[in-house]
């Protein structure tokens, strides 16, 4: 999500909130609350990791360091752009709950972030110095995630069909 479209659904988002405000409950309210005081605290975060991914390419640039062919240096670039992207997905599903479209615990992308972390890791790792039992573990819990996330994805698919099939029903 770009910085402007975050920032304009940001502010749906509180539009949305101060129009419903009357009507809801006082936890949805704290939950409204708790949801945008995240956001900002996340969208610091990612700015700030933003800021800093930039300085460094630029000074890897400017002094000639930026060689993708050594290893060391491809890893720990993607290793921060993927900080970034799990970041901006954390972000992106909290303000899904700032616009009541979701609850604040949502499976698929608690398992997406996690799959993201783990592709991290994959990058970053360094195989000739990880034991093979280790890449091993990580290998099984991406196919473990991976699982649950086609699952859970397919659930939704089929729930998303009833509740078409049960509005075209009453029509």
């Amino acid at each position: 999500m770009g910085t402007g479209r975050a920032a304009a659904a940001v502010d749906h988002a509180l539009r949305e909130t101060r129009e419903a405000w009357p009507g809801l409950s006082t936890y949805e309210r704290f939950e409204q609350v708790v949801s945008l005081v995240l956001t900002g605290l996340i969208s610091l975060v990612i700015a700030a990791a933003l800021v800093n991914l930039t300085f460094r390419i630029l000074m890897l640039v400017l002094f000639g360091l930026l060689d993708p062919a050594e290893t060391g240096v491809f890893q720990a670039i993607f290793g921060m752009i993927f900080t970034v992207l799990i970041a901006l997905e954390f972000n992106h599903s909290i303000i899904g709950v700032l616009h009541r479209k979701e609850s604040i615990v949502q499976v698929r992308t608690v398992v997406l972030i996690a799959l993201l972390a783990l592709v991290r890791k994959f990058i970053i790792l360094d195989a000739t110095k990880t034991e093979p039992l280790t890449i091993i573990g990580l290998a099984a819990a991406i196919l473990a995630l991976g699982s649950v996330h086609w699952l859970v994805r397919d659930q939704d698919r089929k729930d998303a069909a009833v509740r078409e099939h049960e509005g075209t029903a009453a029509e």
